[in-house]
């Protein structure tokens, strides 16, 4: 295997611990990865693609179960791109609209943070809450 990495390298480069990388694995999310001789796990290039895109619907707040879900689809082929498809435009939504209640959200403490230096330079006359 060109290019073969060992989970150490994978742990250091990903940012993610080898238990997290072994766990992954145990969970479906990673493909089973190759071995070297010595039983040593060998991780190619294009696992590293998947890892990086794991790690981003982590990040966007896709539960495990969701991440089991798609990678097991992913595992079918192709037959299974529709599903996939319409399994990223769902959780695209979700986190469109958790992007929205944030906005909105940091909008108030933005307002509230103005309204406070107001009151500071005694430009405003209101009660401080």
């Amino acid at each position: 295997m060109s290019k073969a990495l060992t989970i150490g390298q994978v742990a250091a480069t990903s940012g993610v611990s080898t238990h997290t990388l072994r766990y992954y694995e145990q969970a479906g999310l990673l493909r089973a990865v190759g071995r070297s001789d010595a039983g040593h796990r060998l991780y190619a290039p294009a696992d590293l693609d998947w890892l990086q895109f794991v790690m981003r619907l982590k990040a966007t707040g896709m539960p495990i179960s969701g991440m089991q879900a798609f990678a097991a689809l992913r595992a079918q082929g192709d037959a299974t791109i529709r599903a996939r498809r319409e399994m990223l435009v769902t959780h695209r939504d979700a986190v469109l609209a958790r992007i929205a209640e944030l906005q909105t959200s940091l909008a108030a403490i933005s307002d509230k943070i103005v309204h406070y230096e107001a009151i500071e330079r005694g430009d405003s006359n209101d009660e401080v809450q």
